[in-house]
């Protein structure tokens, strides 16, 4: 199996386009067509997590963020990242990275944290917007089911765990080929009346080409009558952070024992205490400022994420209890879901989790 096959496969079950734009997503360094002898799934591909593939004879990395980030303008091994980067090429190993697509992803790293901490009836906490569009098709009725599954096998019609999601309606359409026209039916210069359907269908926003294409190759016309209309309605399956209610609710100071025992972790900066119960919990894993509002919107009792500033635990505004468990600690599950992921569709070669450090922070206790 080559390299663009494993990721072929990744990229099958974890939405690749569905990263934010910023990020720097996908096949960092490497060879798609050479043969994978290995997969190493790691959190950052650093330098002692390349040697580490090299002596388990693994030849494609699989990391969550990406060593490459910002434009590297000289390869010379004079940082961190030019060293790890250097060191793969030349042992020819691939490194592709995630991050802020699993972020995004219903199942990825905010549902790990949810499952972790027992929190049922998840939601995504910052639903994705402008991400969803709507196809309006009109096709001969008795090629309706043959364009509909042509449009299902693209990608359409997809809607949270329901799929192959369409409506239809039945009605008589007009057209009139004119000259240099070749008509699927009728005569040039001459109205003619059709029965046709008009298919409509919603799909995520990346899918749009795809879609079109499959479009056009099972239609029969020769101008295919069509409208993309963008959608305001939030897409409630793909976003960041993600909120859900324990069964029992619990204090605030059992809460933050639970969380330590939960990550394993010895500290945890907080905001003030609200004297309230915790049942209902929004996270984000990595840096999650960005939620906070969005939490207290969806009545979070509390908050866990990391990277918060000073400032960011004033806008809890004593009605929600902000935690911060580490950036690292927040995603520290990560390379055993991807693991999990690739093991259930791969069984011919190694696959592994990296065993190096590579969170920079430490404590001193």
């Amino acid at each position: 199996m080559t390299i663009k096959e494993v990721i072929s496969i990744i990229e099958g079950q974890i939405a690749m386009p569905q990263a934010e734009d910023f990020d720097n997503v996908g096949l960092l360094c490497g060879v798609q067509d050479r043969n994978v002898s290995g997969v190493l799934f790691c959190h950052d591909a650093l330098e002692n997590v390349i040697d580490e593939a090299i002596t388990r004879n693994c030849n494609l990395v699989v990391c969550f963020h990406p060593i490459i980030f910002s434009g590297l303008k000289s390869l010379t091994g004079k940082n961190y990242v030019e060293r790890a980067v250097l060191k793969a090429i030349e042992n020819k190993v691939a490194i592709y990275a995630i991050h802020t697509a699993f972020d995004n992803d219903y199942f990825g790293v905010n549902a790990g944290i949810c499952n972790q901490l027992g929190l049922k009836n998840q939601k995504i906490l910052q639903p994705k917007k402008n991400n969803l569009k709507q196809l309006t098709v009109y096709v001969p009725n008795e090629y309706s089911e043959q364009l509909k599954e042509a449009l299902f096998s693209a990608g359409a019609g997809n809607i949270g765990f329901y799929d192959e999601c369409s409506f239809k309606i039945e009605g008589n359409g007009t057209f009139r080929p004119v000259e240099g026209s070749n008509p699927f039916s009728g005569q040039q210069n001459v109205r003619e009346n059709a029965g046709e359907s008009m298919i409509s269908v919603i799909f995520e926003s990346f899918k749009q080409n795809q879609i079109i294409d499959a479009m056009k190759e099972a239609h029969p016309y020769e101008e295919v009558a069509h409208q993309i209309y963008s959608l305001d309605n939030e897409n409630q399956y793909s976003g960041l952070g993600m909120y859900g209610e324990f069964d029992e609710e619990m204090d605030e100071k059992y809460f933050l024992r639970f969380i330590k025992d939960k990550f394993n972790i010895e500290i945890i900066k907080h905001s003030d205490f609200t004297n309230k119960k915790i049942k209902r919990v929004g996270v984000l894993g990595g840096s999650g400022a960005s939620g906070i509002k969005s939490a207290l919107a969806k009545k979070c009792d509390a908050y866990i994420t990391g990277d918060l500033k000073y400032h960011d635990y004033f806008l809890a505004e004593s009605k929600m209890l902000i935690c911060d468990v580490g950036h690292y600690e927040s995603e520290q599950w990560v390379a055993q879901q991807l693991f999990e992921i690739l093991s259930q569709k791969i069984s011919t070669f190694a696959i592994l989790k990296s065993s190096e450090k590579t969170n920079p922070v430490n404590y001193f206790l």
